[in-house]
């Protein structure tokens, strides 16, 4: 095993000694794997990793070890590049076995050339995901991960800064080669570009990506790259990730955390002149389609970098103050401990929410279920766990319900207010699509990993017509409410994305929207005597989150009468406003 080695920093030298040892025996990978898993384990390891969340790109060395919190985003098409190649030495035909994994170009020294048809090449299969920082991630989990990384990082002096402040347009003129450079590597283009491979300079390199249609394309590259973030003002790196292992356990909007080789090598943002003139010669729809996913799937390197993975986990939570996985052994411990404490806790903040909600403590009650609430399973197509609450008698066009989402952007590691006003439900675009000219899913707001609080304040809600995207936001949003789920638009189909997402709803008189089943409360109406199933789940639900919040595992006769008791209170009280909407407080 390789030894002595700078493994942040240099972790290329680390694959190289595995393959070294190995050659083409495919034990070197496992071990590659083994040696970074072991290193992570040692005296806080992963506290020393730059993350790209909290360093910018240009202080990051390129091929250094990084990690990135991230959500899958979108999931490209598998792509191939060169496992294994082999160069030749112009001058002595001496030949070298080179690995490709963890690169997007392939490294030739001085008079190397790649040998195209080697026996010994390999070609080999990886996924790439686009991936995006957690949407709506709260400021105090970004502030609580910054404190704890201890990355020692400075100014790159290979990716200088300017090159991360600069537009795209910017990169489009740097992109466009002068007419010397273009001589330098006109002998290198005619002894051979296959698949999509380019020389990029001194040392010669050639990319790795064997699939053709890889770089990007000049056609209209005059607009801004959109990042395809999900929310509205959010901020941080996108990445282009490719995963070489186990690629099949992973789904759109995970959350990942990935540990892997920074690459931000400009050959990425290198036109393909040769693909683009041979490109004029086709049908000018297609030649606008295949420009349009080229632009999409190989953006400039300096605003989306790419991060090649050696170690991917995905995480139940984003919660800092937790562990990271809380079914393991050693974890048990912290969670015991934890939930001795929990009813005091509790206690506390009961009263807080009873004071921030102007006295109310039955709806303070119920915001701290909301607020730990999930969907534990489903049966068939009903989410059991869900528990949307809307808080109706809020003053309109005030500061209160602005106020009230500061304070559950405090509890919550990721969250989101949504105005209800026309204009946003007329305008903004809650459903992702399916971009067939990009070959990418465009995004939207509801496109939001498990567990965030999604707040729908109604209270900015006027009079006014709502058009068609706009009945639609609201059919959305009634779906997510009811069903937990989200339907994707694929154009020629709707696919059906199951969530989890905690909704809390404020109003200032009956809500839009579907707090609870409106069926059983017409049945109560009709029959206040009588019990359905609905209400037996209902109560059950309360009475789960009730122990919970106290730090119980189990269901005692004390929880259950005051689950009881809280659901009588509610239903007075529901009386009492003649409202018909059976969450509303």
């Amino acid at each position: 095993m390789p030894c002595g080695e700078d493994w942040l920093n240099h972790p290329l030298g680390i694959v190289q000694g595995f393959f070294a040892q190995n050659g083409v025996n495919p034990d070197w990978e496992k071990k590659v794997i083994e040696y970074f898993k072991e290193k992570l384990k040692e005296n806080n390891a992963p506290k020393w990793v730059p993350s790209l969340n909290e360093v910018p790109l240009h202080y990051l060395k390129p091929n250094s070890f990084v990690k990135f919190r991230c959500m899958i985003q979108d999931m490209f098409d598998p792509e191939f590049y060169m496992g294994v190649y082999e160069t030749v030495n112009q001058n002595t035909k001496a030949r070298v076995l080179h690995f490709g994994k963890y690169r997007d170009v392939a490294e030739c020294g001085p008079q190397q050339e790649l040998d195209l048809n080697s026996p010994r090449s390999t070609t080999l299969e990886r996924q790439t995901f686009y991936c995006v920082p957690v949407p709506g991630e709260s400021t105090w989990v970004k502030e609580a991960y910054i404190n704890a990384n201890q990355a020692r990082v400075s100014p790159s002096t290979s990716y200088t800064p300017s090159r991360h402040k600069r537009s795209y347009e910017d990169d489009e003129d740097m992109d466009l080669q002068p007419s010397k450079q273009k001589d330098q590597h006109a002998s290198a283009r005619q002894a051979g570009s296959v698949g999509g491979l380019q020389w990029c300079g001194e040392p010669k390199r050639l990319e790795t990506e064997a699939s053709t249609g890889q770089q990007l394309n000049s056609l209209n590259l005059s607009s801004p790259f959109d990042l395809n973030f999900p929310l509205p003002g959010e901020k941080g790196p996108a990445c282009l990730v490719k995963v070489y292992e186990d690629w099949d356990c992973f789904k759109v909007n995970d959350i990942l955390e990935l540990y892997g080789i920074l690459s931000v090598d400009p050959v990425l943002s290198v036109l393909n002149h040769d693909d683009r003139d041979a490109s004029a010669q086709l049908d000018p729809m297609e030649c606008t389609d295949a420009a349009e996913e080229q632009r999409v799937h190989s953006p400039p390197a300096s605003l989306v970098p790419r991060i090649h993975v050696v170690l991917a986990q995905k995480l139940q939570h984003i919660n800092p103050l937790l562990p990271t996985c809380l079914n393991k052994e050693e974890s048990k411990a912290f969670v015991s401990s934890f939930m001795s404490e929990l009813s005091p806790v509790r206690a506390e903040l009961l009263g807080f929410l009873t004071h921030a909600l102007l006295g109310d403590s039955l709806a303070a009650e119920y915001l701290i279920l909301h607020l730990i609430s999930t969907v534990y399973t489903r049966r068939d197509v009903l989410p059991l766990g869900k528990f949307t609450v809307n808080l109706s008698g809020c003053p309109r066009n005030s500061t209160f319900t602005e106020h009230l989402y500061r304070i559950i952007q405090h509890l919550v590691p990721a969250s989101f207010r949504l105005q209800m006003t026309i204009e946003n439900m007329n305008h903004l675009k809650f459903i992702p699509h399916k971009d067939y000219a990009a070959n990418r899913l465009v995004s939207g707001l509801l496109q939001l990993p498990s567990n965030t609080s999604l707040v729908i304040d109604e209270t900015l809600l006027e009079q006014g017509q709502l058009d068609s995207p706009g009945v639609h936001n609201v059919t959305a949003l009634s779906k997510l409410i009811t069903w937990q789920k989200v339907d994707y638009d694929f154009s020629y189909h709707q696919m059906e994305f199951p969530c989890n997402i905690n909704v809390l709803i404020t109003s200032e008189g009956r809500s839009l929207l579907p707090a609870v089943e409106d069926d059983f409360v017409e049945m109560r109406k009709n029959d206040p005597q009588s019990i359905t199933a609905d209400d037996l789940h209902q109560l059950l639900v309360v009475a789960r989150f009730l122990s919970l919040s106290a730090g119980q595992t189990t269901l005692s006769r004390e929880r259950w009468l005051r689950a009881k008791q809280l659901e009588s209170l509610r239903r007075h009280r529901l009386q009492q406003q003649k409202c018909v909407n059976g969450n509303e407080l």
